[in-house]
């Protein structure tokens, strides 16, 4: 892992209802979770300036430094993107 501070491991999911390709991003960021990361889980629909913002673009993964990552993404790819948190 890197050295992302403990409290500083939460990351958001821009997700919404139905969508298939968050389940995917969700897969991808589970062995993270078990790593001890936190995951907050955000719907974008309930949100108008999220949904203008992510509409196009989730799933999205946000750290609360404000770096973000985008699909498409393989998991060596959110790998990469979680060693370079620095917060």
């Amino acid at each position: 892992m890197n050295d992302f501070k403990k409290e500083s491991q939460q990351l958001t999911l821009y997700t919404t209802d139905g969508c298939h390709l968050c389940e995917q991003a969700l897969g991808l960021l589970e062995p993270w979770l078990v790593k001890g990361f936190g995951l907050a889980k955000v719907d974008i629909a309930e949100d108008e300036l999220l949904m203008a913002r992510y509409g196009e673009r989730i799933p999205v993964i946000a750290s609360p430094c404000g770096m973000e990552i985008g699909w498409p993404f393989t998991a060596r790819e959110l790998e990469d993107w979680i060693g370079r948190l620095r917060c």
